[in-house]
């Protein structure tokens, strides 16, 4: 087993990470930058070592990152996600210091992380994939004549995109070919290369995702999939485990899709194999990623296999623990990524000093979290300041904790997601569990939310009632 770790990270998933290094024995250091230094990650980490000043080069350094783990006398560096938990530079950089990276091999976080080569893989392990360009498109006009041939809307994508970014539909040759060049410059500036493709843009389907774990002994096994189908501006907001849109059939069938893709790649670690359903319940391979995701915290709670731990295990060399057959899920979890923004002001960021928090509690209730009281949230980093998880044997009773939860947590001094969210859980779309990815933009109504009056606003009214009701 493993003794020493670097995390790689910051916030909430370093904190998450460290505390399963806490669980399993083994040695945790955390990285910061002077931005971070009062992080909750850096307090609970058994060592912690600063970056540098900037905000984000420090998490970025790849070389002076894995100097730091050999320095440190660490074993391993896992990488979280975000930053550089996809970069196949980092997983060689790993390999040469003889560390272990704990997640797949470079090779294989290369080939799925390039869109096309991971389209090309799908469709050799016979996974249905979106028809599109059999590869990187050469030139506006070679975008023109694919699209011409599948038919609009298209999807126009950064071959080495993730994360939402570098993605625009486009419903006609205008469109296409005004959004070729920004495309182009919104992938270069974000990941480095140029290289775009383009495919059939399936509209408002459901996002499901399948979460497989697979070591380095030739087992895989999937853990139910997730429906991630709540999003704005392919950034998603509520994610549930399992969907409570599929039936049995589709279940098993989509399992079955993602344990043959990443053997079909020689993948081991955690992974996620996503897809998309359209109206006619096809479902169509969309992208892998090749990390820990976000939302990984549903599919713990269903299934109670602790991802994290599992992929420490992984990585130490050992084998699964679990059979397919063993892996049982129970009832339904949702989990609400609470953002630092004001949804009435078109989603901007709401930094500052958090004045007052305490997290919700009661049965079924997890919250994954590095703020505290007094934290001041940078400015520097993702939005995401807590993940809200709630669990219930049925749907309804899900929906109804994860409304009362939401009502416990205690947030002050920002702005948060967290009244949007009881808007839409309120929405009988949403209840039913009848949504796709156009649910936010179809009820975009839903952002006009009434806030409650404060206290001491209900005070004077309540005053002024009362000098009317007596004459005074």
């Amino acid at each position: 087993m493993l003794r020493k770790i670097l995390i790689a990270n910051r916030g909430e998933i370093a904190v998450r990470i460290i505390r399963a290094c806490t669980e399993m024995g083994i040695r945790s250091v955390a990285i910061y930058s002077e931005a971070d230094r009062f992080a909750l990650h850096v307090k609970k980490a058994d060592e912690s070592y600063c970056i540098g000043s900037e905000p984000m080069a420090g998490y970025l350094n790849i070389y002076a990152l894995v100097n730091l783990a050999a320095a440190t006398g660490c074993d391993a560096i896992h990488p979280g996600y975000g930053f550089l938990s996809e970069n196949t530079l980092f997983a060689k950089a790993c390999k040469e210091r003889g560390l272990i990276f704990i997640g797949p091999d470079a090779e294989v976080i290369h080939r799925m992380g390039d869109k096309t080569e991971a389209r090309k893989a799908m469709v050799a392990a016979g996974i249905p994939v979106t028809p599109g360009s059999d590869g990187n498109l050469e030139s506006v006009e070679d975008a023109l004549e694919v699209a011409e041939t599948i038919g609009y809307p298209i999807m126009l994508k950064a071959t080495s995109g993730g994360g939402g970014r570098g993605i625009r539909r486009c419903d006609n040759a205008d469109e296409l070919q005004r959004n070729y060049s920004r495309v182009i410059s919104e992938a270069t500036k974000a990941f480095g290369s140029a290289d775009v493709f383009l495919e059939k843009c399936i509209v408002n389907p459901k996002h499901i995702e399948v979460q497989v774990l697979a070591d380095h002994h030739g087992n895989a096994i999937h853990l139910y999939e997730r429906d991630c189908s709540i999003q704005r501006r392919n950034q998603k907001l509520i994610e549930i485990a399992p969907s409570p849109q599929l039936d049995e059939a589709q279940r098993q069938y989509i399992g079955g899709l993602a344990v043959i893709a990443a053997k079909s790649v020689g993948y081991t670690n955690a992974g996620t194999v996503e897809f998309l359903l359209d109206d006619n319940d096809r479902f169509y391979f969309m992208e892998m990623n090749t990390r820990v995701q976000v939302e990984h915290t549903i599919t713990e709670t269903v299934t109670g296999v602790d991802i994290v731990e599992e992929q420490i295990r992984i990585a130490a060399g050992l084998p699964l623990r679990f059979k397919q057959h063993e892996i049982v899920r129970r009832g339904y979890a949702i989990q609400f990524r609470v953002n630092a923004e004001d949804p009435k002001n078109s989603f901007l960021p709401s930094f500052g000093k958090i004045t007052r928090y305490y997290a919700p509690g009661g049965p079924g209730v997890r919250t994954d979290t590095a703020i505290y009281t007094g934290y001041e949230i940078p400015p520097f980093y993702d939005s995401m300041v807590a993940k809200v998880i709630v669990n219930a044997l049925t749907w309804e009773d899900a929906i109804q904790r994860g409304e009362r939860a939401l009502k416990d947590m205690g947030l002050f001094g920002i702005k948060t997601t967290i009244p949007y969210y009881l808007q839409i859980l309120k929405h009988p779309e949403f209840r039913t569990a009848c949504f796709n990815t156009g649910f936010v933009e179809k009820y975009s109504e839903l952002i006009n939310y009434s806030n409650k009056p404060r206290p001491e606003v209900l005070a004077s009214v309540v005053a002024a009632a009362m000098a009317s009701h007596t004459g005074l």
